[in-house]
Order: C-alpha cells, then structure tokens, then sequence
C-alpha cells in the first residue's frame, strides 16, 4: 500500500450481486474497481446471449486484461486470430493487443474479466449510451 491508501475492506458478493450495465444483449457486472481496490485493478462479469456481438476489436495503451470463461463457449479475438474458448479458458492479453468477444453459440455464455490498473469502470457510463444509440443487431 503507498502512503496515500486507506486500509482495503473485504467485498462479499452473492451469484448476480454488483454494479450492473445492461448494453443490449451483454451484460457487465462490476465486482470490485476504484475506490474499493486502491485502483490497482478491476474485477467484472460479462455475460452475452446466444449469438451476440462483444465490444468490437479495440486495445488499450496501457492496460493488461484477463479473461476467464465461466460458462459456454466465447470466441475471443487475440492480436488476429480468433479463439473458440470453453469454459475453464484462461487469457491474458497484455496492452496494446486488439481483442474482442462474443457469442456465436445458441447458449448465453460469461466471461470472468480482470483489467490492470484499475480505471476502466469510469468508461461504463459512456459505453452504455454508446449502446443504446447502437443495438446490437
């Protein structure tokens, strides 16, 4: 902890409890982020329907993300190369690779998604409207 951080409390969550975005047919739930992890990270659920769309490919400059599917099969873009992932599936994809998900599957599927630093939920206000002016077809 650096001179400036408070102590960190314990976060007990239940299966669907969190910050919830509804962004169409996705849904993101923030587990832990900001204040409650000093910034240091974040931590959140996605979940697609069957045969949806993700964010579309895009990287971050200075951000690692790992991913961690937790139900179905996602098919997740890293660098140029798409990867269908089981559940069980470990990715890490460090800064400035383009990635992507989504589901190409007729089963809802869920991503488990670490992001380092911290920082990316201050975007989720911005991406939900982006959204809702852009439904997934």
């Amino acid at each position: 902890m650096n001179a400036t951080s408070t102590a960190l409390s314990p976060i007990v969550l239940l299966p669907g409890e969190g910050r919830r975005y509804e962004l169409g047919k996705m849904t993101a739930v923030f587990k832990a982020d900001g204040p409650e992890t000093d910034e240091r990270y974040s931590v959140s659920e996605w979940w697609l329907e069957p045969n949806t769309t993700g964010p579309g490919a895009h990287a971050h400059e200075e951000n690692d993300e790992v991913f961690y599917v937790i139900e179905g099969i996602a098919s997740i873009l890293v660098g140029d190369r798409w990867i269908d992932a089981p559940k069980g599936s470990f990715l890490r994809i460090p800064a400035r690779i383009q990635h992507d998900f989504e589901n190409r599957t007729s089963s809802r599927i869920g991503l488990l998604n670490w992001f380092f630093p911290g920082g990316f939920e201050k975007n989720m206000p911005g991406i939900v409207e982006w959204f809702a002016q852009n439904p997934q077809k």
